[in-house]
């Protein structure tokens, strides 16, 4: 007990003996004794536990922790040998640094460690963000010179997946940083050859394409173990500093777009109407011509046939002539009949009695 006195004597400052605590009086029990009634002691709780203790684990409580702890280092080892490679991810064993040249598929895997680890590559299609909103790593990133000397601010991404893992891993030995600066490099050597215009709306596609092959062709020079998907342009824009007088070049751009466009629908329309009138007085000279043509012939054609008669009986047609020329001569003209034996004889102008009886109903 910690307050006995092992000699027989008291406690460690002179008290009485007999189990008596360390003022002569003997140690404070829990209320209600130590019987069937009271609770249990708290030795009596530890001197069981460690019994139980001994007889669970070989070798008593010495040897036993020695157990116990090899168990633990045994099952620590088994959790570091085996890993999960997931759908989307590809392992790469390595056995003392060196890679092997098989390549782990999804599912459970098993390897000694720690001669072998293993390093886990995602194979499914990633972007790699490039530009002055998604790299906070340079101010000046993004910030490029196009071909008609204008400072642009390109944002830009780049989607790839990895090809080969252990490429991957192995011969480049930061794939992602160094994928972003070949990105940047390509995309700048383009932006440079080409005006500022290309880049904010006319010609991004072929910017696009050729950034990609740029891209793709140095990281298989690399055997960096990368397949460039595509690079898609995000946002151009002019740099804070100058984006005033750059908002200002534009707009006089887009007004002077707007005139021409104007200028051109009305040369459009003035084009179109003068073809219109053009092709109404062709039709119109077309027709008068077609019509002398056919009155000449027609003329022509009379003429002939009176010739032929006349021919025939040219006391007759002469007459005939006569008579008709006279009717076209003397039907409009005020009339008098004269008669060689009576005068002048009354004339009853029944045509213009009968116009004058019309205008008068």
């Amino acid at each position: 007990m910690p307050w006995s006195n092992q000699n027989g004597g008291g406690g460690p400052w002179g008290g009485g003996g007999n189990n008596q605590g360390p003022w002569g009086q003997g140690p404070n029990r829990p209320r209600g004794g130590g019987g069937k009634g009271g609770p249990p002691d708290l030795e009596d709780i530890i001197r069981r536990g460690q019994d139980q203790l001994r007889n669970i684990v070989p070798g008593g409580f010495n040897g036993g922790v020695v157990a116990l702890v090899g168990m633990i280092l045994v099952v620590f080892w088994l959790f570091q040998c085996i890993y999960i490679v997931q759908p989307d991810e590809r392992g790469v064993e390595l056995r003392f640094g060196n890679p092997k040249e098989e390549i782990s598929a999804p599912g459970l895997h098993f390897h000694l460690w720690p001669m072998e680890t293993v390093e886990i590559v995602k194979v499914t299609m990633q972007q790699q963000n490039i530009g002055a909103a998604s790299t906070s790593s340079s101010s000046s990133s993004g910030l490029m010179l196009s071909g008609d000397q204008n400072i642009l601010n390109v944002q830009f991404s780049v989607f790839f997946t990895v090809s080969d893992p252990k490429a991957y891993l192995f011969n480049v030995e930061n794939p992602a940083e160094t994928l972003q600066q070949v990105a940047e490099s390509a995309m700048r050597e383009v932006v440079g050859r080409r005006p500022a215009q290309d880049a904010f709306r006319d010609n991004r596609q072929p910017i696009e394409t050729e950034v990609a092959n740029i891209v793709q062709g140095t990281m298989d020079r690399y055997r960096a173990g990368i397949s460039i998907g595509a690079v898609t342009i995000q946002d151009v824009a002019p740099p804070r500093e100058v984006a005033d007088a750059f908002e200002e070049v534009q707009r006089a751009d887009q007004d002077k777009q707007r005139l021409v466009e104007e200028a051109n629908q009305y040369a459009n329309q003035k084009l179109g109407q003068a073809r219109g009138d053009a092709a109404q007085i062709r039709e119109a000279a077309a027709a008068y011509k077609n019509r002398v043509v056919k009155e000449a012939e027609g003329e022509a054609q009379r003429f002939a046939s009176i010739h032929e008669q006349y021919a025939k009986a040219p006391d007759v047609t002469r007459t005939r002539l006569f008579l008709e020329t006279m009717e076209q001569v003397l039907k409009n003209s005020k009339k008098v009949v004269i008669d060689e034996k009576q005068g002048v004889v009354p004339y009853l102008p029944l045509n213009e009695i009968g116009k004058q009886a019309q205008q008068g109903g």
